[in-house]
């Protein structure tokens, strides 16, 4: 007998039973890099930082693959709190400023 409620358990390609099981939860922010002066996209290279419940940070860039919808994330050095650009607002924000 299975000790998880059946809304957890899910089934792999292969058919194996799998419990889906919360790691964390949080916020997250996902930015782009864009030229200073000309203010278009400065290359493919998106930023994604996530951030806990418990403050915990981890970045990664996400990295688009020759297959149309397919990405690779890639760990980066977390770099802390920083300014980011807020086109709707047309100011600096910081970058877990809601």
């Amino acid at each position: 007998m299975e000790r998880f409620p059946d809304e957890v358990i899910t089934v792999s390609k292969r058919g194996k039973r799998e419990v889906r099981v919360l790691v964390d939860r949080g916020r997250y922010i996902r930015y782009e890099y864009l030229d200073p002066v000309t203010g278009k996209k400065s290359e493919n290279k998106v930023k994604l930082v996530l951030l806990t419940e418990d403050g915990k940070q981890e970045e990664y860039f996400i990295i688009p693959l020759k297959q149309e919808g397919k990405f690779l994330l890639l760990k980066a050095e977390v770099k802390g709190n920083r300014k980011i650009w807020d086109e709707k607002k047309k100011k600096a924000v910081d970058l877990f400023e809601f």
